[in-house]
């Protein structure tokens, strides 16, 4: 029996990061009913947003996520996941409350795990979701 395989369409955001094209990746991709959200952090125009402060970081990489999912005709609603890498887990309070502010009515299991470090040393925090947007016919 011959196997065949079936080529899904992919849907792909790109923020304009300068890493994007160099290694190879995107913010996020759609593939039917799944979207997958790369590692986000608080990065604008080559800067960290929020250094010194988990919260602020937090708050502006789930909004960064946020934009991402629209991109994809998506919304916060329909994340399943969130993996959350920090470099300091005695801060999970301060990431947790940004977290809740973005979750607290949709609760998507969640992951928070310390890491050695991140790409820049002022990064704080690092965060990839998972969603699934299903349609009703």
């Amino acid at each position: 029996m011959k196997e065949e395989w079936i080529l899904l369409n992919r849907t792909q955001v790109f923020t304009g990061s300068p890493w994007e094209p160099v290694v190879g990746y995107c913010r996020a991709i759609r593939v039917g009913d799944k979207i997958e959200v790369a590692g986000t952090t608080a990065m604008k125009d080559g800067a960290v947003v929020g250094v010194g402060d988990p919260y602020e970081q937090t708050k502006f990489i789930l909004q960064t996520i946020e934009k991402a999912l629209h991109e994809l005709g998506a919304d916060l609603s329909h994340v399943v996941r969130t993996r959350m890498f920090v470099t300091d887990i005695s801060k999970w309070e301060e990431i947790g409350k940004a977290h809740g502010e973005f979750f607290r009515n949709i609760q998507p299991v969640a992951t928070m795990v310390e890491v050695k470090a991140l790409i820049e040393p002022e990064l704080l925090v690092e965060i990839e979701v998972e969603a699934i947007v299903t349609t009703v016919e």
